[in-house]
């Protein structure tokens, strides 16, 4: 229960684009601020993106801006993270996450994020 489940990941070559999804098992998403986040071996835990309860409001990591877009659809209780021209740099798992504070929307801390996913993964190569 209250688990984020992930997926739309996979191997995509330079320049490619992907479009992740996050679904909600067990509640429903429409009451948190997501996030999404990555990871690679060896290296911490980054935040990507975030989008308020309300969609009005969101961030975006410097590495990433102007090449991916977040989104919502509450009537389908799924977020997702459109992301074009991909680099080598983008590979990594990708995690969402659920914040529930009321004005929540925050790359950092991390900590602020109660639920998340298992994770899915992005592959960036030629």
């Amino acid at each position: 229960q209250l688990q984020l489940v992930e997926s739309g990941g996979g191997l995509v070559q330079p320049g490619g684009s992907l479009r992740l999804s996050c679904a909600a098992s067990g509640f429903t998403l429409n009451n948190y601020a997501i996030g999404w986040f990555r990871q690679v071996p060896g290296k911490e835990r980054e935040g990507v993106s975030c989008i308020s309860i309300g969609g009005g409001r969101t961030n975006y990591a410097d590495s990433v801006k102007g090449r991916v877009t977040i989104s919502r659809d509450n009537a389908k209780n799924t977020v997702y993270l459109q992301m074009n021209s991909l680099k080598p740099e983008d590979t990594a798992v990708y995690y969402c996450a659920a914040d529930p504070r009321p004005f929540g929307c925050a790359l950092n801390p991390i900590r602020t994020y109660t639920y998340w996913g298992q994770g899915t993964q992005v592959t960036v190569s030629s």
